[in-house]
């Protein structure tokens, strides 16, 4: 009887069941238009998202001598949790900032007004491309769209359950799989830290800078 082979790998987390094909490719076709026109330099692209870290990371794979295993002491408290919010433009920049909690509307309109401004004051649109998450799509933000386009600033959404779609994904899964993979934090300071370093190590290893964004604390 012959054996199956077998490789081991990390599962992962997929949406492909609830997306709609039709729909993802027109907008695949739609953001393949405008990653053209951006490296034609017509217009600014970037890729928005949030995600979210906590004091004691899952830990990662690694190979041990056999008998021996690998343990990691938690912390006494597991603290609350940090909340990113980032705007990521291929091979050029990543700005970002840091909440205790959940990034909230405010959080991302400031981020955007900081946008719209640039886009004028350079005189070259820009396009943000985004989930449709619900603070993207509040009435205070729906309000805003008309001010920011006459500035130059235009959003994109991305179909339904089609992260993948949205690079910036990328850099959180390697953020929390290669940089803080492993690690348990003693408070949200330290952990606030580690984050930030964590960018500063992707943006080298990517070769873009990075820049972190201040917001009121509540």
């Amino acid at each position: 009887m012959l054996k199956k082979r077998v490789v081991w790998k990390r599962a992962r987390k997929s949406h492909k069941g609830k997306q709609d094909p039709i729909v993802q490719e027109t907008k695949q076709s739609d953001l393949d238009m405008l990653q053209l026109e951006a490296a034609a330099g017509g217009i600014d692209l970037k890729y928005l998202d949030e995600s979210g870290f906590c004091a004691w990371s899952e830990p990662g794979y690694t190979y041990y001598e056999i008998g021996e295993q690998k343990r990691l002491e938690q912390t006494k408290r597991r603290g609350r949790r940090l909340s990113i919010i980032g705007l990521l433009q291929l091979l050029i920049s990543f700005i970002y900032g840091l909440v205790i909690g959940g990034v909230d509307r405010k959080a991302y309109i400031k981020m955007m007004e900081r946008e719209a401004k640039e886009a004028a004051e350079i005189g070259r649109p820009r396009v943000i491309v985004q989930d449709n998450g619900p603070i993207h799509r509040c009435k205070e933000v729906q309000e805003l769209w008309p001010h920011w386009e006459k500035q130059g600033l235009y959003i994109f959404f991305l179909p339904k359950y089609c992260s993948e779609m949205n690079p910036i994904e990328l850099e959180w899964q390697h953020i929390k799989k290669d940089e803080l993979a492993g690690q348990m934090f003693d408070d949200e300071l330290e952990l606030a830290y580690a984050v930030i370093h964590g960018v500063e190590a992707r943006g080298q290893k990517g070769n873009y800078t990075t820049e972190r964004l201040k917001f009121n604390s509540n």
